[in-house]
Formats: C-alpha cells, structure tokens, sequence
C-alpha cells in the first residue's frame, strides 16, 4: 500500500510535468534536509521561469528508477557510492548533476554514553546496503572496536577479522535503524533521520565521520540529461551562495556545505 501511494503520487507529478515539461522541474527528496534545501531555492528557480516540483520520499528503491523512467527530472537524496552501487546491480545509467552537502554517519545510543561503555555482545545497528553497512564499520575500525579484512572494498559484518567485544550486527533499511534505538545497544544513523528524531548530531554523536568523508548528497540525472537547461538552473540554484549560507545557518554545521 506504502509503494502504491508513493507510485501514484509520482504519477500525479508527472503529469504536472507532462503539462509544461520544459518549465517544470520534478525532484524526489528525502525530508531533512533534501526537502527543505529545495523548497528554500524554489522562489530562486521560480524567479528564472522555472516550477519546481518537491516529492517527498522516504523508499529508497524508487527515485533511481523513476529517474531513469524520465518519470522525475532528478533526485536529491543519496551519495555517489550508493547511486554507483545502484548503477551496477540495477542497470541504471544515473550520473551526479553537483554535490551539495555532506551528513555524517553517526552512532547514537538510549543506553549508554560513551563507546568505551558497550558491553560485550552488545547489539549494533547499521545499514545493509553495501555502502552504508560499510561506512559504518569504518567508523568503528577507526574506534578501535573491529578490524577489517583489507582486502575488503566494501566491507560487511562478514568481513571483521577482529571482534573483541564479539558486537552482534543487525543489517537493517537505513530509513527504519532510528526506530531500532530503544532496541539495540548502538545504531549506526546518518545525520539526515537524526534531525527528524530531534537529536543533534554534534552533541549526541558517540562517533562520527570526519568532513573527509567522501558520501556527500548529490543531485542525480540520468545521463545525458545533465546539460539540459532546467538541470543546469537546478545546479545554479542549488550551489548558490545563497544556499551555502542557508545550509550552514538552517543546521548549524550538523550539515556541511560541500560546494
């Protein structure tokens, strides 16, 4: 039922779209902070004879392939390495149209408040898709807490070749690990859910990527549509200065700017 509403509400926008295609822009977005990053350069676009139309998703497995369909213009909601991996395994042919900001993957625990206090066995929470479930682990290599295998390119649980405090890894959609907090010992949540449940990156984080992380946000179009001048107003407005500061002022520096 979730998958139909979210079906039919994608069609409701192409058929906006199909009215004036050439002056409407059709974006699926997750919510924070993709959403109101686009609604704050709306008027901008607005401005240049552009209608930008916002589509809030939260199913992953949609807005690539709607993409592709020419059923969205773009999507805002992801990194490179995900759209890579989604490239490869789903046939999609998705490119990145500007990078626009970073959000760290983060642990966040309810039962404790430092790392030095899980427990062994403790029960950790982290994506599993390939490129989340493997950020995370690199977050807790770099703690101190496993050891990889290196010769892994995207590392899984399957993949630890040191455990001393034999952690139990749960793989789980990324979207649903915040709703896991009351349950597991650590969850691995990336910036994005953590501003929707109200906590602060900056002061809840019990570990956190650095700003050399390379998983920022991007803006993704399907090959080939990248010049078109819609996209490229898209691109302007969205790496604006403008847009620098209201990113940096709106989160506070829970979430970076990147261009």
């Amino acid at each position: 039922m979730k998958v139909f509403k979210i079906l039919a509400s994608l069609a409701l926008a192409f058929n906006l779209y199909a009215a004036d295609k050439d002056h409407t822009i059709v974006v699926a977005v997750s919510p924070v902070p993709h959403a109101e990053i686009m609604e704050f350069i709306k008027p901008a676009l607005a401005k240049e004879g552009y209608d930008l139309v916002i589509k809030e998703i939260n199913d992953y497995s949609i807005p690539n392939l709607a993409t592709q369909d020419g059923d969205l213009d773009a999507n805002f909601f992801q990194h490179w390495p995900y759209l890579k991996n989604h490239n490869e395994t789903k046939g999609t042919t998705l490119i990145t149209a500007a990078a626009i900001h970073l959000e760290p993957l983060g642990f966040y625990s309810k039962k404790i408040k430092s790392l030095i206090e899980l427990k062994d066995g403790a029960k950790v929470a982290i994506a599993y898709d390939p490129t989340n479930g493997n950020r995370a682990l690199n977050i807790l290599q770099k703690a101190g807490l496993i050891e990889l295998d290196k010769g892994a390119e995207l590392a899984t649980p399957k993949d630890i070749v040191k455990n001393p405090k034999h952690l139990n890894f749960v793989e789980l959609e990324g979207a649903q690990i915040p709703r896991t907090l009351d349950e597991v010992d650590l969850a691995a949540i990336s910036t994005n859910f953590v501003l929707d449940i109200g906590m602060n990156p900056k002061k809840d984080a019990l570990a956190i990527e650095g700003t050399e992380s390379p998983y920022a946000n991007i803006i993704a179009v399907k090959a080939g549509n990248e010049n078109s001048p819609k996209i490229k107003a898209l691109v302007k407005a969205a790496t604006s200065p403008e847009t620098k500061e209201f990113i940096l002022k709106r989160y506070n520096g829970a979430i970076l700017p990147v261009f």
